[in-house]
C-alpha cells in the first residue's frame, strides 16, 4: 500500500509519465542511435550523454537507499545489489563498449536524467524505507520468481547488446542485420530483455514503485522497438520476414 504524503503522488506521476511517453513515442521517434537526426538542439557525444543521464540511477540510488530505516536489513540489501548489478553495468561498462561515435541531443539526455532522478528516488525509498520485507520474503514465490525473471531479462539484454556490438567492428561503418540469440525471433531483444528485467523487479519487490517502473519501461521501449522494426524493413530488402518487432510470434 502506498504511504500517505508526497511519495504516493510521485508514484502516480511516474505512471502518468508512462502514459504520456507511450503516446508521444507512438508519433515521435527519439533522435538518437540509428534514428539520430538534426533539429533537436545542441548535442554531446553519445558516450558522454549516456554516462551523464544514467549515472543518477546508480550513484543517487545508493544515496537515497542509505536514508532508509531498513537500509541494513537483508532483503533490502539484496534488492540494492540487484539494482546496482544492472546500473553499474549500464553506467560504467556499457557506454565504454559502444562502437558508435554518434551524438545525442542534450534535450534527450536531460529528459532521461530527470526521469532517472524521479524513478531512482521512488524505488530506493520504497525498498529501504516504505516497504517492509522480513527475511522470510526470501522464500516467497513472488521474490523467487521475480529474481529469476529479472536475471533472465538481464542476460537477454546483455547478450543482445553483445551481438549488436560485434556487428560494428572498429573502423567499420553503417548498420547490418543482427542474427543469433534473441534476434532469431525479434528485432529488439535487447529492449525485450530490459522489459522482462524490470517486470521481474516489480514482481520481486511486489511494490507500486516497481510496477510504475515496469510500466514506464514498456511505455518507453515498446514504441522504439516498433520503430526499429520498421527501420530494418525499410533499410534491408532481405530482412527476415518472419521476425517480429518485440514479442516472439506475436508483435
Amino acid at each position: 500500500m502506498l504511504p500517505d504524503g508526497p511519495y504516493r503522488w510521485f508514484v502516480f506521476l511516474e505512471v502518468a509519465l508512462a502514459v504520456v511517453t507511450f503516446v508521444a513515442l507512438c508519433f515521435i521517434v527519439a533522435p538518437y542511435g540509428r534514428h539520430g537526426r538534426t533539429g533537436w538542439g545542441p548535442t554531446v557525444p553519445a558516450r558522454v550523454g549516456w554516462v551523464i543521464m544514467e549515472s543518477p540511477a546508480s550513484i543517487l540510488f545508493l544515496v537515497f537507499y542509505l536514508l532508509g530505516a531498513h537500509r541494513f536489513e537483508l532483503v533490502p540489501l539484496i534488492f540494492l545489489a540487484l539494482w546496482q548489478l544492472h546500473y553499474i553495468q549500464r553506467v560504467f561498462v556499457y557506454p565504454f563498449l559502444m562502437r558508435s561515435s554518434g551524438r545525442m541531443p542534450v534535450a534527450v539526455m536531460a529528459m532521461a536524467m530527470a526521469f532517472n532522478l524521479l524513478n531512482t528516488w521512488i524505488n530506493a525509498r520504497w525498498i529501504s524505507e516504505y516497504g517492509s520485507y522480513a527475511t522470510s520474503w526470501l522464500a516467497d514465490p513472488r521474490f523467487l520468481i521475480g529474481v529469476v525473471v529479472f536475471l533472465g531479462g538481464m542476460l537477454l539484454n546483455l547478450n543482445s547488446d553483445r551481438i549488436l556490438r560485434r556487428l560494428r567492428r572498429p573502423g567499420s561503418g553503417g548498420y547490418s542485420i543482427p542474427y543469433g540469440g534473441g534476434y532469431r525471433l525479434v528485432s529488439s531483444p535487447n529492449y525485450l530483455g530490459e522489459m522482462i528485467e524490470w517486470t521481474g523487479w516489480a514482481i520481486a519487490t511486489w511494490s507500486p514503485a516497481g510496477l510504475a517502473f515496469a510500466l514506464y519501461t514498456v511505455a518507453n521501449l515498446a514504441p522504439r522497438a516498433m520503430a526499429n522494426h520498421r527501420w530494418y524493413h525499410e533499410t534491408f530488402d532481405d530482412y527476415p520476414a518472419s521476425r517480429k518487432a518485440l514479442i516472439p510470434y506475436l508483435i
